[in-house]
């Protein structure tokens, strides 16, 4: 009893220190991203800059009739010349920094970045008009789905999958279904979702799910099953275009996990002493191998939330936070891409204390005072 006190009260300071080094964690990232974005090239005031330089209307509409730098006096119709093709005044480049606030010193603006983000508060979006919190409020719901049903999927198919493999190794089964989901991975994912929206999205053959969005016009106004169902329609093709390629890793990895721990002593013990081939595999070899298995959980709704959606948001014209953050960095938005990566750190630090928390509930005898060591 006092050994599992300790094994409890171990696991459970651990966890207390993993949630106090969110904070120093999340400061470093933010920070180092922080300062190389704003020594790079190509800024928020460059771009604005150029877009003003390309479009003379635009130019006399924002900037000359405030300032009045670039502005040549009426000419004979009544109208004012713009020389915008002879480059912007040093005046009106000051009003452009001072917009965007890029006349501040770097530290003053990096500790007010810093205070704005504590109180989440990310301020107006340099392009967009409107705030960064209500961008990121219409693209989370997006992602989230993407990422926790794509997740989902991939482990409830690889982890029974991976077992029957190791349960028949060498068989027809065990070699057939390798060559099925090595052959899955092989395939694109943006490949496969023009391929499934030529075939069931009305593209040349049947018109069976929606094309675009989460969910359809109205979709307020049904009654909650009504609702339930239009959303799991429109995300069959999405999730079955990020999935089909995620099997083979983790089919592989649940089935050497549990060869492994077949092949181990106590297995021969355990039947020796009379328990059944059932009660062993999941009573003692389910649980040993599921720990790799789990701890890799957090990594994999990381990898398809950040960085598996992108393209399939794109081709589904879905808004999620990969779309959102890969124009942010293009048009150089400055805070809507530090807010991305802002939400994009916490959730991932968030499911590494998530994947944690599931290895403790699947074996309380792990040693977390040594792992933390």
């Amino acid at each position: 009893m006092r050994a599992r006190q300790s094994s409890h009260g171990g696991a459970w300071g651990y966890m207390l220190r993993r949630l106090l080094l969110v904070l120093p964690t999340l400061l470093g990232i933010v920070t180092i991203n922080f300062f190389v974005v704003q020594l790079a090239p190509g800024g928020p005031v460059e771009q604005y800059i150029a877009r003003l330089e390309g479009d003379g209307a635009a130019y006399m509409e924002r900037i000359g009739a405030g300032d009045g730098g670039d502005m040549q006096p009426a000419a004979d119709d009544g109208t004012a010349a713009y020389k915008g093709a002879a480059g912007l005044s040093p005046q009106a480049v000051e009003a452009i920094r001072r917009q965007y606030g890029f006349d501040r010193p770097i530290l003053e603006r990096y500790v007010t970045m810093l205070g704005d983000f504590a109180l989440f508060r990310f301020g107006d979006s340099l392009f967009k008009g409107r705030s960064v919190i209500d961008l990121v409020g219409d693209a989370m719901p997006v992602s989230l789905s993407l990422g926790l049903w794509s997740t989902l999927v991939i482990y409830a198919v690889s982890i029974p999958l991976g077992m029957a493999r190791a349960l028949r190794r060498g068989s027809r089964f065990d070699t057939m279904s390798g060559i099925a989901v090595i052959a899955a991975h092989a395939i694109p994912a943006f490949l496969l979702a023009v391929l499934l929206i030529v075939l069931f999205a009305g593209g040349s053959y049947l018109q069976w799910f929606p094309l675009r969005g989460l969910v359809s016009p109205g979709h307020d106004a049904l009654p909650f099953g009504a609702r339930v169902l239009d959303y799991a329609h429109h995300m069959v093709l999405p999730v079955t275009a990020m999935v089909v390629g995620g099997f083979a890793g983790l089919t592989s990895l649940t089935r050497n996990a549990f060869l492994d721990e077949l092949g181990k002593a106590y297995v021969e013990t355990a039947l020796a002493k009379g328990l059944t081939r059932k009660a062993v595999l999941w009573r003692h070899v389910f649980r040993n191998a599921m720990l790799l298995v789990i701890s890799g959980l957090p990594g994999a709704f990381v990898r398809v939330f950040f960085t598996g959606s992108l393209l399939i948001e794109t081709i589904f014209s879905l808004n999620g936070l990969g779309l959102m953050g890969f124009e942010a960095a293009m048009q150089r938005d400055y805070p809507v891409m530090f807010a991305s990566l802002y939400v994009f750190t916490l959730i991932g630090l968030t499911a590494s204390l998530a994947g944690d928390m599931l290895c403790m509930a699947v074996d309380p005898r792990i040693d977390f005072e040594r792992r933390a060591a």
